[in-house]
Formats: structure tokens, sequence, C-alpha cells
């Protein structure tokens, strides 16, 4: 670092992720005195603004992370298997926001609302989490810690964005053939998407869960360090450009009331409350997208003997599941440097 600020590289640049990267190290004031973009060869060579300056991105390469203090990868599994070796060696810390590593026992999982200390134990490399999951965590943790949470049903209604910058333009390329009254076609997801919803277009593994859900059950126990809490997920692809929501039931060791819940919350680093009744508002991804924060509501109970409560969560993908959550891990880095 010079005195000025950090040397940071985006990896994976252009994709949806690359790109908020970018604008919410911008829209922090994040300290950055130099920045390196990083992409395939098909992207290289492309220009990109950050703070009012044009930056050409560059072909990645295992020699790209000279001098860099900060890598940030976003360019999925395979890329950070092949090269995030490459930049601890030079030096830098990762922040990963792919599936390669996120349970590896050694590297930790983080959303900083829940499990900041163990950032404390990295070895030059944090994995961010699933997006279901961190907008997840940062929900029903403070719940966890006031009630004690031991068993969760939670079912996703995830948007394209979850499935990148080629899913959303497919769902608004489907849309527009529909009003136009043109054939739909899909070639991003296994079905068409605008005016349908279905079960996550990842693989059913042998227990009967599909990829997505397996991810969100393994890595909340990770980062709750609850490696047995029961957790019971349904994901589901829906029409929403941008944005997750989450129907969510909580049970809890403790007796649980609403208005402590909403008192909680309330107060949540990372949340805000939308649950106001008598105008029927609650979360929606209409109004996450763009928000750092989850939107959480529909607070009521699930049981007679207060034992349990159901929210409604919705959290902007790109944003606390992704880009947001990977730069306040590196906030969180230089603050206790």
């Amino acid at each position: 670092m010079n005195k000025s600020g950090y040397h940071i590289a985006v990896v994976g640049a252009t994709g949806a992720v690359g790109v908020e990267i970018l604008r919410v190290l911008e829209r922090r004031g994040f300290p950055v005195a130099d920045l390196k973009l990083l992409a395939s060869s098909r992207s290289a060579g492309k220009r990109l603004a950050f703070n009012g300056r044009e930056y050409v991105v560059g072909e990645l390469n295992s020699a790209a992370f000279a001098d860099i203090d900060y890598a940030f990868f976003s360019a999925g599994a395979t890329r950070s298997r092949q090269f995030v070796d490459a930049a601890i060696q030079a030096g830098a810390v990762v922040v990963d926001n792919s599936s390669a590593f996120r349970m590896r026992a050694d590297v930790p999982l983080v959303v900083p609302e829940v499990n900041p200390r163990d950032l404390q134990d990295n070895k030059g490399l944090i994995a961010n989490p699933n997006c279901c999951a961190a907008i997840l965590a940062v929900a029903i943790w403070p719940l966890h810690v006031a009630f004690g949470i031991k068993r969760i049903v939670v079912s996703t209604y995830q948007s394209a964005s979850g499935a990148g910058a080629q899913a959303m333009a497919e769902l608004e390329e489907q849309v527009k053939a529909y009003a136009d009254g043109q054939p739909i076609t899909h070639k991003v997801f296994p079905h068409q998407i605008a005016f349908n919803l279905f079960s996550h277009n990842t693989k059913v593994m042998d227990n009967g869960y599909n990829e997505e859900e397996n991810k969100l059950v393994e890595e909340i126990r990770k980062m709750f360090h609850a490696p047995a809490l029961p957790i019971v997920p349904t994901c589901i692809r829906v029409p929403v450009l941008r944005a997750h929501s989450e129907s969510v039931v909580i049970e809890t060791e403790r007796p649980v009331s609403v208005a402590r819940a909403r008192e909680i919350l309330s107060h949540s680093a990372g949340v805000k409350l939308v649950d106001d009744a008598p105008n029927n508002h609650f979360p929606m991804p209409l109004e996450a997208t763009g928000d750092l924060d989850v939107h959480v509501g529909r607070l009521r109970l699930a049981d007679a003997d207060s034992h349990s409560l159901a929210l409604f969560i919705s959290g902007d993908q790109l944003l606390k599941g992704a880009a947001w959550n990977a730069v306040q891990i590196a906030e969180e880095l230089i603050k206790h440097r």
C-alpha cells in the first residue's frame, strides 16, 4: 500500500458482479491507489469507468498480481482455482466470490454482520458466501443470537441476476418477444423464465436437494458454527430481474415475540425493517434492488407456543449477495490491520 490507498485487482471485471464491485468501491469511497481490471481474453481490451477515469481491461494471467493488496475474484470457480494461488503468492489478499473454496476448512466464509472474527484466521484467502446464504444470514443472525435458532425452513425466490448478465438479458429478451408476439426461446436457462418459475437450475443430488439448496445448508451451518443445524431449503427461479427474496420460518429454543423480533431487527446491522402491515407493505425485490441492506418484514408467529417465527426477506443478489459483501470484507480487514 502507498500513502494514498490500496492496489486493487478485480478479476471478472466485465461480468455482472465485477461491474458492481467497481460501483461499490466508488460508492463506499474505498481507498484505491491503483486499479487493475482483469478478465478473459474475450473481454481484454474493453474499457470500464471508475471514479471518472477509464481503465483498459487486461487479460487474466498468473503474472497479473504483482504489487496487488486486495484481489476481488468474480470469474467463476474454474478461474478461481487456476489463479487464486498466484495472487496469494504475489502477496495479495483474495476475496473470492465463487464456490471454489467456501467449504474448505482453512478458508473463512464470512458475512461481516455475522462472523467477522473468522477473518482473523485467514491465510490470504476469504470466501464470499452463496448469494442466498449471505442474504439469509444477515436477516436471521440477530434472531439466532436473541432466541437460539434450532431449525430453519426456507423457500427462495431467486432472480435472473443470480445467473449473471446473460441470464438477465435473456429475461428481458423473452418479455420483449412476448410483447411483440414473437416466439420465446431460451439458451441460458433450461426453461422459459419470463412469466414462469421453476426449481433452481442446478443438479439434483442423491439427497434429493439440488446443488444450490445444499450450498445454502452447508454455508449457513459453517458461518453460524452450527454443523448440525437442521435446514430445509427449496430454491426456485422466478421472473424477477434483480434481487432475491426468501420466505423463512425459524424454530427457536427460547420463546419469541413479534414485537421483540421487530425491535431487534430494527437495530441490526445490514437490516432494513420493512414491516408495514396496515399498508400491506413488506419486502419486495424492486425496492431491495440497489440497496446495500437486506429488507426484512412480514413478521408473524408460526405456532401457538411462541417458539417459531415466520418472515419474508429481499436482498440485492449483486450487492449483499456478492459485490457489497466482498468489499465489506476488505473494509473489515483494513479496519483491523
